[in-house]
């Protein structure tokens, strides 16, 4: 019985992520995109979508938690597999790819319901941040004076920027602006 339990167990996690990932990729396309049509990319019935999430506000809540994770992970992933700097760079390149999600939804991220949410992400972004910057630090390329919560804040831009698409190297512009200012001189 335990083994049945745990397949069922896997197939709700690996549906949940599914449904997550087309969630992702619809509201990226449109924050209007439809529940059904979320349900239909992800190759799950709208019953299914339902049971994890009871309606679009659950379902944003649940992407932006998803994303953050992501992001949170990705941290020390990208140090092991590249220098320092260049593993900043894409993990901002990342954060900005979520901000063309994010930038949709804020309504619902904006929310009452959504505020303990942000107070349980924050730590973890302060944390993927501080893993950055120590390792541009320890290699010499960024300031030592550098606060992890004060770069988190001053990346907020990366999902502030309107339409990526009128001008694809405004995100490019401001990072170089920001990695010159965290240089260490």
């Amino acid at each position: 019985m335990s083994d049945q339990n745990d397949v069922r167990r896997s197939d709700a996690l690996a549906n949940r992520n599914k449904i997550l990932d087309a969630a992702r990729d619809a509201f990226a396309r449109s924050p209007d995109a439809s529940l059904n049509s979320i349900a239909k990319l992800a190759g799950v019935g709208p019953g299914t979508l339902y049971r994890h999430f009871p309606n679009r506000e659950a379902l944003v809540i649940g992407v932006y938690r998803h994303e953050i994770e992501a992001l949170v992970t990705l941290a020390p992933k990208l140090t092991a597999q590249h220098p320092p700097v260049e593993a900043f760079r894409l993990w901002c390149d990342r954060l900005a790819s979520y901000g063309r999600v994010k930038h949709g939804l804020t309504d619902v991220l904006h929310s009452a319901a959504a505020a303990p949410v942000h107070a349980e992400v924050y730590g973890p972004m302060v944390g993927a941040v501080g893993h950055l910057v120590t390792a541009c630090q320890a290699v010499g390329a960024f300031r030592p004076d550098i606060e992890a919560e004060d770069v988190l804040l001053l990346l907020a831009f990366l999902w502030r920027i309107k339409d990526p698409d009128a001008d694809p190297s405004q995100a490019e512009r401001m990072l170089d602006l920001v990695i010159r200012g965290l240089e260490a001189r």
